[in-house]
């Protein structure tokens, strides 16, 4: 089964998606390593101890699956690096989930991949005057002081060790500022952050990812995690993406069918975590 004849609500979203963003290279940090064996793309920061190493097989894994995934066992083995498949409902073989366990890879919560026009996203939403969302500082001093709210802010929402997705991306930030961009959502009384998320816009494409987003639990139910959404819509708009593409938790994903965005499949990461030397 293709990405065109996969059963979902909006089948051409899903193709293009399928067609501009997982095909190309056009999603992955510039200074990440991007390589290919056979069908496999694997992409990887150069130093092993760091987080974000990925593996894609948009178009399959040919005749031997099971020696494709044997290979990438060995090569991150080797190099002692964590690495994420990421593989989607429509993706072939049908059995993949079933292989890749077998050969010690660990699934991760299933999400849901809302795509949508950013127009429906971008409409504005009224929030309490005790909260504010905008971009993180330009100052450095000032967004040192902000990334370190935030890395509090996901370890109060996802428990220890969360905050290593927010180091992850705040270097994809850092490194490529024309493509991706944060949003926090501060409360103004107690001066601090408490709701954050990034958008990452997928060059050439129609595609702007909204990634990271979180509302500290004590601040939820005021609009924040629509707020920050639409304020990143709109940049992604205002850049020429007319597409909002967002890997849902069952938490979210009401809030954004509500904004206008539609499940179209749905996405496992599966981890694969070697020793590391």
């Amino acid at each position: 089964m293709t990405a065109k004849d996969a059963p979902t609500e909006t089948p051409d979203l899903l193709r293009r998606f399928h067609e501009q963003v997982r095909l190309t290279e056009r999603e992955y940090v510039p200074t990440h390593v991007v390589e290919y064996d056979g069908p496999v793309r694997r992409v990887y920061p150069p130093d092993p101890a760091e987080d974000g190493a990925m593996i894609d097989s948009p178009a399959g894994l040919g005749p031997d699956p099971a020696a494709v995934i044997e290979r990438q066992v060995a090569f991150f083995t080797a190099r002692g690096q964590r690495v994420e498949w990421k593989t989607y409902s429509y993706d072939e073989p049908a059995d993949l989930p079933e292989l890749l366990r077998a050969y010690g890879f660990v699934p991760e919560d299933e999400e849901a991949l809302m795509l949508g026009p950013a127009e429906r996203v971008a409409r504005p939403v009224t929030i309490a005057d005790r909260y504010a969302v905008r971009a993180i500082s330009a100052d450095p001093a000032s967004a040192q002081a902000e990334w370190e709210q935030v890395e509090a802010l996901d370890e109060a929402v996802f428990g220890q060790g969360g905050a290593a997705w927010s180091r992850v991306l705040r270097a994809e930030e850092e490194a490529d500022r024309q493509h991706v961009r944060s949003v926090v959502a501060v409360d103004r009384e107690e001066g601090v952050i408490v709701g954050h998320g990034v958008l990452r816009l997928v060059a050439g494409t129609d595609f702007a990812g909204l990634w990271g987003g979180k509302v500290h639990p004590e601040h939820r139910g005021q609009g924040l995690y629509r707020a920050m959404a639409a304020v990143r819509a709109q940049w992604a708009l205002d850049a020429g993406h007319s597409i909002c593409r967002v890997d849902a938790l069952p938490t979210s994903r009401p809030i954004l069918i509500r904004m206008g965005l539609s499940q179209v499949a749905t996405t496992t990461p599966y981890v694969l975590a070697p020793p590391r030397e």
